[in-house]
């Protein structure tokens, strides 16, 4: 099933698969991790570096958070610049990607930032 065809038919609600990866009940290639979030490699990596930076908070997207998220969506983008350093992509340069329902293509429903690097990125993404 392609990336579109997941977020045509997710919804949010209930515990996903990052909610998991949190709880350390299935393993993940742990990056960074502090008390407000968790960076990890992404298992179907579409570019050479590629991981996503989450909060433990379970915020189902970026639409979704409030004036009392923003501290915590700038400490995402903090850690996903830091993250992309120590991962050696600040030189050549990378992309964050926000997903946000389903026109956005987000097939998880808890606000993830994708970091992507290593090689040219296309424009328009989609």
């Amino acid at each position: 099933m392609s990336e579109v065809e997941k977020a045509q038919s997710a919804a949010p609600g209930g515990d996903t698969i990052f909610g998991k990866i949190i709880r350390k009940e299935i393993p993940a290639t742990i990056l960074y991790e502090d008390d407000e979030c968790i960076a990890f490699r992404d298992v179907q990596p579409q570019a050479p570096t590629h991981f996503l930076v989450i909060p433990k908070k379970p915020i189902t997207q970026l639409s979704a958070s409030g004036k009392a998220d923003n501290q915590l969506l700038g400490h995402l983008m903090a850690v996903a610049r830091d993250v992309a350093a120590q991962e050696n992509l600040d030189k050549d340069g990378y992309r964050l990607i926000v997903n946000d329902g389903k026109n956005g293509a987000q097939s998880v429903y808890h606000l993830h930032i994708h970091v992507m690097g290593g090689r040219q990125m296309g424009w328009p993404p989609g």
